[in-house]
């Protein structure tokens, strides 16, 4: 069976290797879906996370942070652009970036030296699509949708796509 393919915004096509898609019902779902994430995360994981504002990106890297046992409280990082979370287990760094600020795609990101992190870390973007893709041939890219406009409804459709070998055979379905 041919895997699913998944296009990029340069217009290339990459193979995607893993895909899952749940629904969550609140912000606490989201950060389980993080916490359960963080298992299957290894250094020099590249998480790209999408979703419009308010989706809940920072609400799941939140829970990644925890589930991966880093040190500080994971907020936007949008005015700082890169937060460093050094591993309190001996795991991993969260390194979390917020590209929505950052306009010139991989010429700025490279300014903050994630290459360099990539390879110790877990290297989260918000706002990566379209920017960071040559940051890894392998990555972990996190669609979340809400319901926009006026509403109390705070359900989330949350698409998990694993792109290149590393994600290969790997179970993305850790639904809450």
């Amino acid at each position: 069976m041919e895997a699913p393919h998944s296009p990029v915004a340069d217009g290339q096509d990459v193979t995607a290797t893993a895909t899952a898609r749940t629904t969550l019902h609140s912000p606490e779902e989201t950060q389980e879906l993080g916490r359960a994430l963080a298992k299957l995360l290894r250094p020099g994981d590249l998480v790209l996370l999408t979703g419009e504002l308010g989706a809940g990106k920072t609400t799941l890297t939140r829970g990644l942070g925890e589930g991966l046992g880093v040190r500080g409280a994971v907020t936007s990082p949008t005015f700082v652009i890169a937060r460093v979370h050094p591993s309190l287990v001996g795991g991993p760094a969260l390194v979390h970036v917020d590209a929505y600020r950052l306009g010139g795609g991989l010429d700025e990101m490279e300014d903050l030296d994630l290459d360099v992190s990539l390879p110790d870390s877990v290297v989260v973007v918000e706002w990566g699509e379209g920017r960071v893709e040559d940051l890894a041939e392998d990555r972990l890219h996190v669609v979340i949708h809400r319901v926009v406009g006026s509403t109390d409804d705070e359900r989330r459709v949350v698409t998990l796509t694993g792109i290149g070998a590393r994600w290969a055979g790997v179970d993305l379905d850790v639904a809450p």
